[in-house]
């Protein structure tokens, strides 16, 4: 196992490293959540032009339900597991480049990533008939919002990965409940 946690350390350092500080700014917007929200308004337009009002509002329903549960997911496993973040971590902390504005203690895993490749494979199942190349689009966003996190020095790959897979899993299972839903309140 410490043979693994040294890998993670060193895959960071690297990947950390490789940035630069004239494009922090652009990586800090990449992982401000607030800065999705035009995607997710434009993807909340394509939801309503092909399935209508009520089949939109069962799909953000089950989306904010998917966010909420990987985030707290992921919350639970930060106080679980009590991993420091490679900001925090004696060894690593002298190193990296730290430039996220604040980092907090524990973080394993990554919520930001869990929560973006969550709606990314949510999404991309409910459009795969519609929208089939948008899968690419929304991966290659999850993968990039998940990437922030390790340039801005605040998570370890393994969290990112780990984040990563969660995420997926719950996409996949809250595309079952939303189907599940919109089935049995006769809306598709």
């Amino acid at each position: 196992m410490e043979k693994l946690a040294e890998l993670d350390r060193e895959l960071f350092l690297f990947l950390n490293n490789l940035g630069s500080e004239q494009w922090d700014w652009m990586w800090i917007a990449i992982s401000d959540k607030w800065m999705a929200i035009p995607l997710y308004a434009i993807l909340l337009y394509l939801i309503f032009r092909k399935f209508g009002w009520k089949p939109t509002l069962i799909t953000m329903v089950v989306v904010t339900l998917l966010i909420t549960t990987t985030d707290q997911l992921a919350n639970l496993f930060k106080h679980g597991f009590e991993r420091p973040r490679p900001c925090r971590q004696e060894g690593v902390m002298e190193y990296a480049r730290y430039v996220a504005e604040r980092c907090g203690r524990f973080g394993y895993f990554s919520a930001h990533a869990a929560n973006s490749t969550g709606v990314a494979v949510f999404l991309s199942l409910l459009f795969k008939k519609h929208y089939p190349k948008l899968f690419v689009f929304l991966l290659i966003w999850a993968v990039v919002v998940s990437y922030s996190r390790i340039y801005l020095g605040v998570h370890y790959p393994g969290d990112v990965i780990t984040g990563m897979l969660i995420g997926a899993i719950f996409g996949v299972l809250f595309h079952f409940l939303r189907k599940f839903l919109t089935e049995r309140l006769k809306l598709s």
